[in-house]
């Protein structure tokens, strides 16, 4: 059914498009109804989609503040399920993280909810479900967030790409299998259309010599995005919202796991009447993922940008880091013989019959007791272990972490880590935050059959 169209073989049927609206302002207050709607989101000839979606459209506004201000947000929920919202990345206070169970409880139909936070740092972030998170975070229920700096980078264009997938039937409707249990032992719920800011064609114009801020966002349930660009230099300035000490070229490939962000700092180099673009890369294909037009401008080569300035740092102490290890188990093909499920031990045959494939150290689940009590503002070291055949995206809640270099420094900071099967890696953070925070993987299908747990931050 729902073919993607070939690299640079479709441009002339390309629908321009330009940026998600806003809806916030820098003073931050909002309503956001989410509630059935219908968009157009399979290719013309096909009927439009059934959604649920945040004020009528997926992806949701986008809401946008200036660094430091507080986000007034009331949910309200005209769904027939119960639901929430997390503001992915976002430091925030643990009652507003939005995780049912956890710091809240769920907003039942017909109710609401006002979160109201400040925003300490700059950068690229999101927000999605986290109630049924794998059906209704495909049905649309998510957005972007974008929080500017004091002092922006000089751009001529500042673009945010919400890019997804979603698997529809032969009508064009969101397939309801979302407890399918291969999705959940595999490698989660992969959609057969891919998706830029919730069109199927994605294009928007610029001129020769632009500097664009390509803001890229993988609200995907489970797909990993291979991408690349064509038409541009560029550099990387940011991942998962927090800026790089310095701005690095961007390599012939970028890897973006579900839910996380790459900021890229690109100026158009493609000749006028040309197409720059934004590529998906599967496998030896390479696919528009967004098109940007080119008409006359400038050849004139722009010099590097400068850093984004830093967010607020919470230093690591790694002579004295408390050492910890999360070690995931489960799956299809996987090893797993037994796993701990609601207090009882259970093999896996029996797990399987559950529903439930994954674990975290040995359990299946949230439970009731945290994985690590942590003190506020010591530091902890986590040794990421992925024993499966699976590629899992590693999300903690409320902190960001450094992923370590082979030699044990720090590296970037970041609130999702992609490890490959088989792969071990480690990260620190600064528990600065307190309160209960969720750590899950964020393929979804995985999170719901198993893969979840939390710690406490003492205040």
């Amino acid at each position: 059914m729902l073919s993607r169209r070939s690299f640079m073989s479709h441009i002339s049927s390309v629908a321009l498009m330009t940026a998600l609206p806003r809806t916030a302002t820098a003073a931050g207050a909002v309503d956001l109804t989410a509630a059935p709607a219908q968009q157009q989101i399979a290719p013309e000839g096909y009927p439009g989609t059934g959604i649920w979606a945040i004020n009528g459209r997926m992806p949701g506004p986008l809401l946008r503040l200036d660094q430091g201000t507080r986000l007034r947000a009331r949910l309200m929920n005209r769904l027939p399920q119960p639901t929430s919202l997390h503001w992915h990345g976002i430091r925030i206070d643990n009652a507003m993280d939005g995780v049912p169970g956890l710091t809240q409880d769920p907003v039942p139909p017909g109710g609401s909810f006002l979160y109201d936070f400040e925003a300490p740092d700059a950068g690229t972030y999101w927000y999605h479900s986290h109630a049924q998170s794998v059906e209704q975070v495909e049905r649309g229920l998510q957005g972007p967030l974008v929080v500017d700096e004091v002092e922006p980078p000089e751009v001529d264009h500042d673009v945010v790409l919400v890019l997804d997938d979603i698997r529809l039937s032969q009508e064009a409707q969101v397939t309801d299998d979302f407890a399918s249990p291969r999705d959940r032992s595999h490698a989660g719920r992969l959609g057969n259309l891919v998706l830029t800011n919730g069109r199927e064609a994605w294009s928007s114009p610029v001129r020769q010599g632009d500097r664009l801020r390509l803001r890229l966002i993988n609200s995907a349930n489970a797909r990993i995005f291979t991408l690349g660009l064509e038409g541009f230099r560029a550099w990387q300035v940011a991942l998962d919202g927090m800026p790089l000490a310095l701005p690095r070229p961007v390599p012939d490939r970028i890897v973006l796991a579900p839910a996380q962000r790459v900021d890229l700092i690109a100026d158009v180099t493609a000749a006028p009447g040309a197409e720059a673009f934004l590529v998906h890369h599967v496998r030896d294909n390479g696919y528009a993922q967004a098109a940007f037009p080119v008409s006359a401008g400038s050849s004139a080569a722009r010099s590097a940008p400068d850093p984004l300035p830093p967010n607020p740092d919470h230093p690591l102490d790694l002579a004295n880091a408390r050492q910890l290890v999360l070690k995931m188990e489960g799956g299809a093909m996987g090893r797993m013989q037994d796993a701990v499920f609601q207090d009882t031990t259970h093999d896996m045959r029996s797990l399987m019959r559950l529903n439930q494939f994954w674990a975290l150290n040995g359990a299946v689940g949230r439970p009731e007791t945290p994985w690590a009590d942590l003190s506020r503002g010591e530091t902890v070291r986590v040794e990421m272990v992925n024993d499966t055949a699976f590629a899992h995206a590693m999300h903690i809640h409320g902190m960001h972490f450094s992923i370590l270099t082979p030699a044990g420094t720090p590296g970037p900071l970041r609130d999702t880590v992609l490890l490959q099967p088989g792969e071990t890696r480690h990260v620190a953070f600064n528990a600065h935050n307190p309160g209960k925070w969720l750590v899950h993987c964020h393929m979804l299908a995985h999170h719901a059959a198993g893969m979840g747990t939390w710690v406490n931050v003492r205040a």
